[in-house]
């Protein structure tokens, strides 16, 4: 699989939100905002790539060589956590506003199965370096994407007349899954 193939795939064909459903509490939580919603995008994208490569560096060097692969969900779960809280301390010296506006759903990132879940995909499919950086990176993106569209498409619910049954949650859920089939037509591309 090509590079063109892999950040393709990794956006649209098998979003890690939309298509494989992995990280939906944040992307409901955090996308009644578009502010919000960019916010935590830039973080999880942050917290993704690096977690990644990192993750990817520390499996094939460390856990594989020591044999201690059956301990990979707690390093992959310590280097998570570690950048989370990297991030929740950066954002609360530098961009207080963001790091109110996020709430409990910033330190959530380190249970994000997204993130997780992309780690685990990384060691799975046996890339190499770059090819782990390529599909961090274009699952960040297509987490972050996901993320914003629904932000967008949620402000613009709260302009119309939706039915009381339907409003708030039921309305989310139900664009969201809307969104998510939208996605899943791409999947005839790879």
């Amino acid at each position: 699989m090509g590079y063109m193939e892999i950040i393709i795939a990794g956006i649209f064909v098998n979003n890690i939100l939309l298509a494989q459903f992995l990280g939906n509490c944040p992307f409901l939580g955090t996308s009644k905002k578009m502010e919000t919603a960019v916010g935590m995008a830039m973080a999880v994208v942050f917290v993704l790539v690096l977690a990644g490569v990192i993750t990817w560096v520390l499996y094939t060097f460390f856990l594989v060589p020591y044999k201690l692969v059956y301990m990979r969900t707690i390093a992959f779960i310590l280097v998570i956590a570690s950048l989370v809280q990297f991030v929740e301390m950066f954002l609360k010296k530098s961009i207080p506003a963001l790091y109110a506006g996020l709430g409990i759903f910033l330190p959530l990132i380190t249970t994000n199965c997204a993130v997780f879940g992309a780690c685990i995909l990384n060691v799975d499919k046996e890339l190499n370096f770059m090819k782990t950086l390529v599909q961090s990176v274009a699952y960040a993106v297509g987490f972050g994407l996901a993320l914003v569209l629904f932000a967008g498409v949620r402000e613009r619910i709260i302009l119309a007349r939706v039915p009381k049954p339907l409003q708030d949650t039921s309305i989310g859920l139900v664009t969201a899954g809307i969104l998510s089939l939208t996605f899943y037509a791409f999947k005839g591309m790879i």
